[in-house]
């Protein structure tokens, strides 16, 4: 099935980290809004990382990224996929990246899972360079626990 991203990117002028996931999942697109699985742990992490209350709604998702001088957004713009299988996407469309990073203080992008770093590392022609590679927080990447991620995450928000 075609799917089109239908998100806008979260950033501000003092973003400095760009987080890249591949495409929302299902549940993400019903939710209208970034890592909307609720048993995604993307925002289990980032909040513990900021010592900041789980976030619930929409706003409180934004604020707590502008408010840490992050910014979200993903590699995909359409696709074909199966469900939220990334190992499926096919005929990829990108978003245009570089220009959250020409509008930020963007210096270090983090890819959530390695489809993400895949897909840019494939199609984007100006790739930026000082990037981290980490572990899905997606619930299919079962190997990992919400601690061990939560560690790997949290080193590299902060180095």
């Amino acid at each position: 099935m075609r799917v089109e991203h239908n998100f806008k990117p979260i950033y501000n002028k003092e973003s400095k980290i760009l987080i890249l996931g591949s495409i929302p999942s299902v549940k993400s697109r019903e939710n209208n809004f970034y890592y909307g699985n609720i048993k995604n742990r993307f925002w289990q992490i980032i909040a513990k990382a900021f010592n900041k209350d789980m976030p619930i709604t929409i706003e409180e998702k934004i604020k707590l990224i502008l408010d840490n001088n992050l910014a979200i957004y993903d590699v995909i713009k359409s696709c074909d996929i199966e469900a939220s299988a990334d190992s499926s996407i096919k005929n990829v469309e990108i978003n245009d990246i570089n220009s959250i990073i020409k509008k930020s203080q963007i210096k270090k992008i983090i890819f959530n899972g390695s489809k993400a770093y895949q897909v840019y590392n494939k199609y984007e022609k100006n790739k930026f360079t000082n990037i981290s590679v980490l572990p899905s927080t997606s619930p299919a990447n079962a190997k990992y626990t919400l601690e061990k991620l939560y560690k790997i995450w949290k080193d590299e928000l902060f180095n």
